[in-house]
């Protein structure tokens, strides 16, 4: 393995802070704007507990908890009596159908979330829940449920038994963090990660249609790093996304976890360090940094590891909270974005709380490749007011949208660069009561032009909540 090298030199010059203003934008190319057009609830009594600062029905790093297809919206989330369910409604409707998975929820640990998967080349629903280094949960529907949801009726009997592999494929004991995404031939991958949190690898199963195959491992835990306090000899890659884009490539953001504390400047800050990126163009069998080169195989014995040059596009050491799962999404042309969030230097450069410090003094930015190929950078001039991760959209014209905790929302036009970020939306002087991080259907807007989100109530202890449902027209 070559040494890691910073790509700095990427992102010099490249850091803006716009105040908030409106852009102007072309004609021919409307900016951001969002219409709110209803609200749905999906339950008046979903589960609440609050477990590391998050909701088990509204993490956002699920994917997806809430995705629509050929017409019909499909949610995730455990009621109060902690079973596991399935939402489904026509878009446009404001009623929701749900039926029981078969599934109760096992512990009250916010991760346990349900993700949602489609697998076009047979048209089944899949379902993977209840995992935090730890077994899972999965449940597939009848073939071509989602393809024909008016002539097949909703109804548990549309969904087999729950099963502790896939389709008898056992993955691992200590699985965690399940993401679908559907490949651009039809089939379905998962995924997941191996261990866990600070010594742990991610790994990719895939199903054709009939079987589901392990690909394997594709990122390594070993390898040392060394910051100005010490030095770390594991790790686990925590992704912000896994996502196709039009053309077929695979992306991933993500950024690194140590699972030794000495390279913190102090113990109550999180060990996270630098945003890097990788690219898949075989469907995720081999990997390649931001130049171009393999840095991984899926399977094999070379994995993408810390000590790989050109991984990093963004430089951070572990003193600045950043935040691990956060979001990313690619444009019309291909090219990939992200949001990322931390303590910027100008508020002290050791973070001691990261909950504290993040909620005080967190910022989050939007790190993207323009049409050149240089990696460009612009803080959002939004207070997190929250520890907790920001979303990611574009919409048809590529107009950006930062969706904050407590379902706030900002916008930047691609005709400013992303420079002109405003306020559109926010839903604390909405009174939405929203607890914290919200779940986005990232597969709606390109379908008819919505976002959809899904945000739960605010409550106390262990008291039931309502979970519900925003729709906003983006720009026609």
């Amino acid at each position: 393995m070559k040494r890691r090298t910073l790509l700095g030199a990427a992102l010099a010059g490249a850091v803006m802070t716009p105040a908030l203003t409106s852009g102007i934008a072309r004609a021919a190319d409307p900016g951001p704007s969002v219409t709110l057009t209803g609200t749905t609830t999906l339950d008046t009594q979903a589960i609440f507990f609050v477990s590391y600062d998050g909701l088990v029905n509204n993490n956002s790093f699920q994917k997806n908890g809430l995705l629509s297809y050929k017409g019909y919206q499909y949610a995730v989330w455990y009621t109060a009596d902690r079973n596991a369910v399935v939402g489904r409604r026509a878009l446009g409707s404001s009623t929701w159908s749900t039926v029981k998975v078969g599934h109760t929820l096992r512990y009250n640990d916010s991760h346990n979330v349900i993700s949602m998967g489609i697998s076009k080349i047979d048209g089944r629903l899949h379902l993977n829940m209840d995992s935090h280094s730890d077994g899972f949960t999965y449940v597939k529907s009848v073939a071509g449920l989602v393809d024909n949801p008016v002539g097949l009726s909703w109804t548990t009997s549309r969904f087999g038994a729950p099963q502790s592999t896939l389709d008898g494929l056992a993955l691992t004991s200590q699985f965690t963090y399940p993401q679908f995404v559907s490949t651009p031939d039809g089939k379905l991958q998962l995924s997941y990660r191996v261990a866990i949190s600070g010594n742990g690898r991610n790994a990719l199963a895939e199903y054709d249609g009939s079987t589901w195959t392990n690909l394997g491992e594709w990122s390594s835990s070993t390898g040392t790093y060394t910051s100005e306090h010490g030095s770390s000899t594991a790790r686990n890659m925590y992704l912000h996304g896994i996502d196709y884009d039009r053309n077929g490539r695979l992306h991933s953001f993500f950024t690194w976890r140590e699972q030794n504390g000495a390279v913190m400047c102090n113990g109550g800050g999180i060990t996270n360090h630098d945003t890097g990126y990788v690219y898949s163009d075989d469907r995720g069998r081999t990997w390649r940094n931001n130049a171009g080169a393999v840095v991984g195989t899926t399977g094999g014995s070379d994995k993408v590891a810390v000590t790989d040059s050109g991984l990093v596009i963004d430089p951070l050491n572990p003193d600045h909270s950043l935040m691990n799962q956060e979001s990313q999404f690619t444009d019309s042309a291909g090219l990939p974005h992200a949001i990322i969030s931390y303590v910027p230097g100008r508020f002290g450069q050791c973070t001691t709380n990261y909950v504290a410090d993040r909620t005080a003094n967190g910022r989050a930015f939007h790190v993207r490749k323009n049409s050149s190929g240089t990696w460009q950078k612009t803080e959002i001039p939004v207070p997190l007011n929250s520890s907790q991760r920001t979303k990611l959209i574009l919409d048809k014209y590529d107009n950006a949208y930062a969706i904050f905790p407590f379902c706030r929302i900002a916008g930047a036009s691609k005709a400013s660069g992303y420079t002109d970020w405003t306020v559109l939306y926010d839903g604390v002087t909405a009174g939405l009561n929203a607890f914290g991080e919200v779940v986005i259907d990232e597969t709606r807007i390109a379908q008819d032009n919505f976002l959809s989100i899904m945000y739960q109530e605010k409550s106390s202890g262990t008291t039931p909540s309502a979970l519900r449902n925003l729709n906003f027209r983006l720009p026609a």
